[in-house]
């Protein structure tokens, strides 16, 4: 399905882009893409602080120029124009039950990694925390952020062994966000699941063979 009346804003090696990446292939659309290179600081170009005063993406912008940034927000927005498949919930209880569970996935896993990632890095000197504005790394954080992904494992694990997906009995935002989070976490951090998290390997085995993962 093409949508010409949108735009999406992102970079390759973005999580977050990833996570709106994955979404849109689920929903089966098309939405125009302009990609940021992060490491010459595109997103802080005069072009495109005028479309995120935030200086991060993703953005999606909208056919009467509206920015939507955060990817909850542009999910939210997708959904809305866009309802099948739902991945955001389609009765009270489901979409308050995802809504949980994703904002779960995202503070005590995704949140985690990009801390450690941040405070880290010597590409991100002085940019510790996502924004506009330039904040020292922390050096002190980065064990205390590894501790809270070994943490996080063990509690998803604990999850997937009671339920088939991340937030109930079907593939959702949540899913999408804890997939990433996974992958961001070998990837930036060497930091896999552990094999003995069966739970976990079960379900990544499900997710990551649909086609949209391999965005």
């Amino acid at each position: 399905m093409s949508t010409s009346t949108m735009k999406i804003y992102q970079a390759v090696g973005s999580p977050n882009s990833r996570r709106v990446r994955i979404f849109i292939a689920e929903k089966g659309i098309d939405i125009p893409t302009t990609n940021l290179d992060l490491s010459t600081k595109e997103q802080f170009s005069d072009t495109y602080s005028a479309i995120n005063s935030r200086n991060v993406v993703p953005t999606l912008v909208l056919e009467d120029g509206t920015s939507i940034g955060e990817v909850p927000a542009i999910c939210r927005y997708l959904e809305e124009m866009y309802p099948d498949p739902v991945l955001l919930g389609s009765n009270s209880r489901d979409k308050v039950l995802i809504g949980m569970w994703d904002r779960r996935m995202e503070q005590e896993g995704f949140a985690a990694v990009m801390d450690a990632v941040r405070n880290s890095l010597a590409g991100m000197k002085g940019r510790a925390l996502t924004g506009p504005h330039f904040y020292d790394q922390i050096p002190a954080m980065v064990d205390r952020s590894k501790l809270r992904v070994t943490n996080f494992y063990s509690d998803l694990d604990k999850r997937l062994s009671e339920s088939p997906f991340v937030a109930g009995a079907g593939f959702s935002i949540a899913d999408i966000t804890t997939m990433c989070t996974l992958d961001f976490a070998q990837r930036a951090l060497q930091m896999p699941f552990a094999q003995t998290h069966g739970a976990i390997k079960a379900w990544y085995d499900i997710v990551s063979a649909r086609p949209s993962s391999s965005l």
